[in-house]
Parts: C-alpha cells; structure tokens; sequence
C-alpha cells in the first residue's frame, strides 16, 4: 500500500501544482508541501523545481512519478483480486472525472449514485467544464477520466463511445416561429442566442452548419453565453432561438415553457465519449467505471 506522502506526490505531480492538490485532497497547502518535503529529505534529492506559481518535476521527480503509477496500478490489481476473494476487504479509491455541461447535470449523476451504491469506498470528485477544457484538463493530468461531447479528436487521447444524444433548436412560445419549419439557409434570417467557443453542443451545431455552407459567423447572433442553464433560461425570457440538448430542456418541452423549431435538413446528433490518456485504459478504476457508465446506460436503452 502506498504510504500517505506517496499519496500526496503522485497528486502534486498530476496536477503539477500545490493548491489544487490540496484542494482535490482536502489539504492545506502547507500540509501538502511538508509531505512533499518529508519525501525530498528521505531521498536526499529534490522531486519539484518551483517555478514562481508554478511547479515541474525535477528528473528525481519524473522517475519517482512513472514507478509510483506503476505501483498504484499493481494496487489497484491487487485490491480487486483481494475483493474478490473477500467481501469484507472494500479499500478506498479516490477518482477525478472531467465532464462537459450537459453530461454534468443530466447525464452523470445517476451513475455516480448507483456506483457509489455499489462501490462505497470510492471517492468521486466531479468536475464540470465544457468539453475543449475537460480534454486540456486530462491531457494536464487534472482529472483522471473525461466525458466529453462533439469535439475534434486529439491523437494522444482514447475516446470510448458512451451515448448518442439529439440537440434540438428551441424557442419560448413568445416565438411565433415555433410553428414554422425552417430550413437551415432561413437560420440566416433568425437571431439566435448561442454557448461559447468550446463548447459541445456549439460543435455540433458548427459542423451540421458547414454541410449547408454555413459559418456561425453568418448567424444573427444576439448573445453569447457560458452554460446551458445559462441559455436555457435566457431563451425563456426572450424570443431569440437557442440550440440546446433535449436532455436539457425536457422538463421546459413537457410545460410548455419552450418549444421546438423544426429545422428539416439539419442534423443535429452528437456523441457523448470517455475520454481517457493513451495508456490509462486499463487502469482497473478507471476501466471499471467506464464499463459501469455503458451497462447503465444500455439497460435503459
């Protein structure tokens, strides 16, 4: 078992910083710096170069770093097989998962109570930022899985299929237009409310544009805004056209609150992915989570 300071440097070494490692840990920071500094005294060398604000691994540090991962992971092995063999032995896991908007408010977290239900001894630490950022958190060692949505895909990253899900353009029924169907060339003529650059839905809505020649530039933007509750609740109030996950506006769709624009030759479908570092994939929580993620979601389908 990794001894606590251990703990703490693989964290400050993921993130490469002390705040945030104290933060994901529950530590102040000075509590983090004398663990750190207890290990650089056992070692007689130095494992963090400090740099103003900021902190890299000193060579020490990087090999400290790849043989901790690889002692962490025959841990998390050997924690599995024990529990198997005994259901009595449950140890903790600790796990940071990075997920865009949507998925963060309506997809994600009736798994995370069903598998905390299930694992109890796991501690999950949600992170929710749109999917351009959630890729650079992982790609930064901020977060150990991401989920992501309709975004280009980085060559040093795995992406596993999770859900297919439908973006639909809706407007509040201060919007005659609700009772038209448009095309995508009469998007030109309509003022819409859009999220920002980043974001996923704004990818799917970009890429379904560009079948038609159209750039979000040519759109009568009113008002950018970050989030989808954000638009959400500002196209209720005003008589603009927004593009939203249906997953988001179901409950406003049910009331009446807002309702659909027809739009008959765009395609609107995105894909939700995990997204995961090359060479992470068979990290036993990480593995066991995503496998958890997709048996939910395919009894429901």
């Amino acid at each position: 078992m990794l001894s606590h300071p251990h703990e703490i440097f693989l964290e400050v070494a993921r993130q490469l910083s002390f705040t945030k490692a104290g933060q994901t840990l529950f530590l102040s920071q000075s509590a983090v710096s004398k663990q750190v500094k207890a290990l650089e005294e056992y070692y007689k060398t130095g494992l963090f170069e400090r740099l103003g604000n900021s902190v890299v691994l000193t060579p020490a540090g990087e090999l400290l770093y790849s043989k901790l991962l690889l002692a962490k992971q025959l841990q998390h092995e050997l924690h599995q097989e024990f529990t198997a063999l005994n259901n009595d032995f449950s140890p903790q896991v600790r796990m940071v998962i990075g997920a865009s908007t949507t998925i963060s408010l309506y997809v994600i977290p009736p798994v995370l109570s069903a598998y905390l239900g299930k694992y109890p001894n796991t501690q999950l630490t949600l992170k929710n930022r749109n999917s351009e950022n959630i890729l650079k958190a992982l790609l930064e060692h901020e977060i150990d899985l991401g989920i992501i949505e309709g975004i280009h895909k980085v060559s040093n990253v795995t992406y596993t299929p999770l859900l297919t899900d439908e973006v639909v353009a809706v407007c509040s029924t201060r919007n005659p237009i609700y009772k038209q169907e448009l095309t995508a060339r009469e998007l030109l003529t309509v003022p819409v409310a859009l999220r920002e650059t980043g974001s996923g839905t704004l990818a799917v809505l970009e890429e379904a544009l560009a079948a038609h020649q159209i750039k979000l530039t040519d759109l009568p933007v009113k008002v950018r805004l970050g989030g989808t509750e954000a638009l959400k609740n500002f196209v209720r109030v005003d008589t603009c056209l927004a593009f939203l996950p249906r997953q988001a506006v179901l409950k406003e769709l049910e009331s009446g609150e807002l309702q659909v624009v027809r739009i008959r030759d765009l395609n609107l479908v995105r894909h939700f992915d995990f997204v995961q570092r090359k060479g992470t994939e068979n990290n036993v929580p990480y593995k066991s989570f995503v496998q958890f993620t997709r048996r939910y979601y395919s009894k429901k389908e």
